[in-house]
């Protein structure tokens, strides 16, 4: 009996022991899943609280396990965090940085007119739909370049970094322009000519005192051509009505926001660094309409999971020789062949090629004479010696390739404006941001050349005017007493308020002449010109009328001379 007993009581106890086993056992399966799906306890946890039963992580009191206390090592209520390890705390995404209220405001100009003024234009033509894009790239520059000046101090506007501030939205404005100007003859020039004008409302960043006054009048010369598209299209195509207005909006828009945030100029960190390092800082960040974006902070990893086999690491390699390089194994190999081919004897010379005695130069004292042997390149094999090399090209000079990597950087020279004598020279101006003007006198003439996008405005009457090599210039006359001489000058532009006598344009590829009441009687005398265009005073019930100037010429023979006439096209 007292066995029986006792072989009872020893199966009883390991059928205890199997259990607890398989407790421990499941706990930690329990313990695995918690620590690798953070989610799936914080839903078990809301479906607890609804009621779900069978849903309380480890250490609860109901389940199956909740009735026995959590084995050794693990924290009660805190599943799948390792023993004497701390709570990683919550990690915060990074606080976006306050924009300044002036930028604020600006991106929404750009969010609201500027996008709807790009909107307009889609659909209507390709030349127009470029020249939006570019008028909406031109913004975000000038978006840019204000944020610059929130952050930096004032630069020196005639230091040689200076125009790095300004090359985007030049290049920009420039683009907007030469659509403008490459395309005349299209049906939409007077749209490109609209814009054309009013892009130069940005040039407001660097002017001091009232720049919302001048964005007024570029509005008041876009007008003139948009009211043109308004009157050709206003009972034709309404969308061509709603680009010309939503552009009236921009800009009516952008005169608003200088007059409320700069109305005496834009304003500087007196504080703040460097302006081209600024200007920099904002390239290298990623912007969405020029603001910083700002990064989520994502979730921490979860922890690694526990090591339940109890396996120990595995013991580190033994010491021995370091790994031979996959190089010094191919060398040695070299180097074993060399000594293999050396050790053939005799044998080593079969592969050589036979000489004849013709070509043997100790038996053939003219070869000898004929000069000396050519040194061998590392790169030459006995197939690449026999093929002829050809002429060897020289590298033309650095100033006369067309590459960029090879383009000469000439100095930029600094504008002459000076009086010599009874000439006003006028030279190396580049984009200056104010006209030039200029006091002249009857026997007073003007030599201007090598200005690029330039406007001069001369007060008072002079003698004669030679213009050279100066692309983009606007000019300004009152009166001249001879002539104005334009050579090689392309989108060269006068305007004649008084009177003069001749206007002689020498390889000029695009200008506009405007004339006034008193200079109907001006002269045009052309030479190798295209797409010139001049521009008479409105009439009574009309608006200002652009006629071209003739480039097709008929010429045949008659009477034993050449005759030429213009060719008119009908319709």
């Amino acid at each position: 009996m007292a066995s029986v007993t006792g072989a009872g009581g020893n199966g009883m106890h390991n059928f205890t022991t199997l259990i607890k086993r398989l407790e421990a056992a499941t706990s930690r399966l329990e313990d695995i899943a918690s620590s690798a799906g953070p989610l799936r306890d914080s839903n078990a946890l809301g479906a607890e609280q609804h009621g779900i039963p069978g849903t309380r992580a480890v250490g609860g009191g109901t389940g199956r396990s909740g009735s026995h206390p959590a084995p050794p090592g693990m924290v009660v209520g805190s599943p799948g965090v390792a023993p004497g390890l701390p709570k990683s705390p919550p990690v915060a995404a990074p606080a976006k940085p306050e924009l300044p209220p002036s930028i604020q405001e600006m991106d929404a100009l750009i969010d609201g007119e500027v996008a709807a003024f790009v909107e307009s234009g889609k659909g209507l033509d390709n030349l127009l739909e470029e020249q939006t894009t570019a008028v909406a790239k031109a913004f975000r520059d000038q978006r840019k370049y204000l944020l610059v000046s929130t952050k930096a101090k004032k630069p020196d506007m005639t230091s040689p970094s200076f125009p790095e501030l300004l090359k985007d939205l030049q290049h920009d404005m420039g683009t907007v322009g030469d659509i403008r100007d490459s395309n005349r003859a299209t049906p939409v020039k007077e749209h490109l000519a609209m814009v054309g004008e009013g892009i130069s409302a940005l040039q407001w960043l660097l002017m001091d005192g009232k720049p919302a006054d001048y964005i007024g009048e570029v509005l008041g010369g876009a007008q003139m051509y948009g009211n043109r598209v308004l009157k050709a299209f206003k009972e034709a195509d309404q969308r061509h009505v709603k680009y010309v207005q939503s552009y009236y909006a921009l800009l009516k828009a952008l005169k608003a926001y200088v007059l409320k945030n700069y109305p005496s100029g834009v304003t500087w960190n007196n504080n703040g660094i460097d302006a081209v390092q600024a200007y920099r800082e904002a390239d290298s960040a990623p912007t969405t309409n020029g603001a910083p974006i700002a990064s989520n902070g994502g979730p921490p990893p979860p922890p690694p999971l526990p090591n339940f086999d109890n396996v120990p690491a595995p013991p580190p390699p033994p010491p021995g020789a370091a790994p031979i390089a996959k190089g010094a194994a191919a060398a040695g190999g070299d180097m074993d062949a060399v000594f293999q081919s050396l050790n053939r004897g005799s044998d080593v010379t079969k592969g050589l090629k036979k000489v004849d005695q013709s070509q043997m130069t100790h038996k053939n004292p003219s070869l000898r004479a004929a000069g000396v042997v050519s040194e061998r390149r590392d790169s030459e094999d006995s197939i690449t010696r026999s093929r002829s090399r050809g002429p060897e090209t020289k590298p033309k000079p650095a100033g006369m390739r067309q590459d960029s990597t090879s383009t000469v950087i000439k100095s930029k020279k600094q504008g002459k404006k000076e009086l010599d004598g009874n000439k006003w020279i006028i030279s190396d101006f580049e984009g200056p941001p104010a006209p030039i003007e200029i006091e002249v006198s009857l026997t007073q003439s003007l030599l201007i050349s090598n200005c690029t996008k330039t406007t001069i405005v001369l007060r008072g009457k002079a003698n004669a005017i030679s213009i050279d090599n100066s692309p983009r210039l606007q000019l300004l006359v009152e009166t001249l007493v001879s002539s104005i001489d334009v050579i090689k000058s392309p989108n060269f532009a006068v305007q004649i308020t008084g009177t003069l006598p001749t206007i002689m344009l020498d390889q000029v590829d695009g200008a506009t002449i405007y004339l006034g009441e008193s200079s109907l009687a001006t002269e045009v005398f052309t030479s190798k010109c295209s797409s010139i265009n001049v521009v008479l005073p409105a009439t009574a019930g009309e608006d200002d009328k652009e006629l071209p100037l003739p480039e097709q010429i008929r010429t045949f023979v008659r009477g034993g001379k050449l005759v030429s006439e213009i060719v008119e096209h009908a319709g």
